[in-house]
């Protein structure tokens, strides 16, 4: 599975052309989320892979909490399995979007908790 680092997810991000998706459980998300992600709280199915990331042909990136969570990883080779052309990890998921202090969306972010402004 291809890794892509914070700084290509961005340069993507500002493009459009990635479709984001984040392997936590539902209140994780709901609590903060990078920017435009959307959630696969369990195993990915067909259908479930089709609302989130409905372009097979575009890339997928997918992320879970940080380096040790391994969810980014099952849930990116089942897009694969799938179909999906391009589908990249980002390993350093929301501890290292933490760490660079960029700013995340949910419940939490607009609450203004846990994380540096």
């Amino acid at each position: 599975m291809d890794r892509i680092s914070r700084e290509d997810l961005l340069v993507l991000l500002q493009t459009g052309t990635v479709q984001l998706v984040e392997a936590l459980p539902a209140d994780a998300f709901a609590a903060e989320h990078l920017p435009g992600a959307r959630n696969v709280p369990g195993q990915v199915s067909a259908e479930l892979a089709a609302q989130v990331a409905p372009d097979r042909a575009a890339t997928v990136v997918v992320y879970c909490s940080g380096p040790y969570c391994n969810r980014s990883k099952i849930a990116a080779a089942a897009f694969a399995r799938l179909g999906y052309a391009d589908v990249r990890v980002y390993a350093g998921g929301k501890a290292d979007w933490a760490e660079a202090g960029l700013a995340f969306d949910g419940s939490r972010a607009s609450a203004g908790v846990g994380r540096p402004a």
